[in-house]
């Protein structure tokens, strides 16, 4: 199940779109790792450089964990862009700090999980931004599988796919964004970033990203 903090969702679009962590173009479109055309491009790691806006988010997280979460013993990032976000939260908390790597290193340990991992604590997972939900979700499964008990996760970001809020009841994670994709749209035309035509096919892309032209 998938949540937004709606006290948060209106500042947090405002401020990405405003230090181009956010950036939208319809023609040409962004084309994503996948291959995926989108007319949407996230980089939420640009807020680490900006100390006003990453305090911010970095108290927003907090205070999801703390208002939802409040059992919470351990904070762990999705590698990458959730290690920088995850490790300010923990400090923040004065929680312990884990992350997770997309696949065990090809040296040394091997380790899939870096940090002390004590079976049994309860962990919330963060992430800067959801798309599919599917990298997301196989960290938590690798911090269960290691023992571990995700409670909830949190993020920065997310499009709102109906696939990911599909995965997250199916997994039966709890996560809350700090703003998403229909936040984004209401600011983007109140700051007149995009005009009529370009809304159109913005909420055309969200609902079938795959077939996207």
């Amino acid at each position: 199940m998938i949540k937004t903090e709606e006290s948060t969702a209106e500042s947090v679009a405002s401020k990405l779109l405003a230090i181009k962590a956010i950036k939208l173009s319809v023609s040409p479109p962004f084309t994503w790792s996948s291959g995926l055309k989108s007319p949407i491009y996230c980089d939420n790691r640009l807020s680490l450089s900006y100390p006003e806006i990453r305090n911010y988010i970095k108290r927003s997280l907090a205070g999801v964990i703390d208002r939802n979460f409040n059992s919470a013993e351990v904070i762990a990032g999705v590698a990458t862009a959730g290690i920088p976000q995850g490790a300010l939260v923990a400090d923040l908390l004065n929680l312990p700090f884990i992350y997770v790597r997309p696949k065990p290193k090809d040296h040394g340990m091997g380790n899939l999980i870096e940090g002390k991992v004590e079976p049994g604590r309860k962990v919330v997972l963060v992430e800067d931004l959801v798309s599919t939900g599917g990298s997301s979700l196989k960290s938590a499964q690798a911090l269960n599988e290691a023992g571990l008990n995700v409670i909830g996760m949190v993020a920065i970001f997310s499009y709102g796919f109906e696939v990911a809020q599909k995965a997250f009841a199916q997994a039966n994670i709890p996560l809350i964004c700090l703003s998403d994709f229909s936040y984004l749209i209401l600011e983007a035309v109140y700051k007149n970033y995009v005009n009529e035509k370009e809304i159109e096919h913005l909420k055309s892309w969200r609902k079938d990203p795959t077939n996207w032209k």
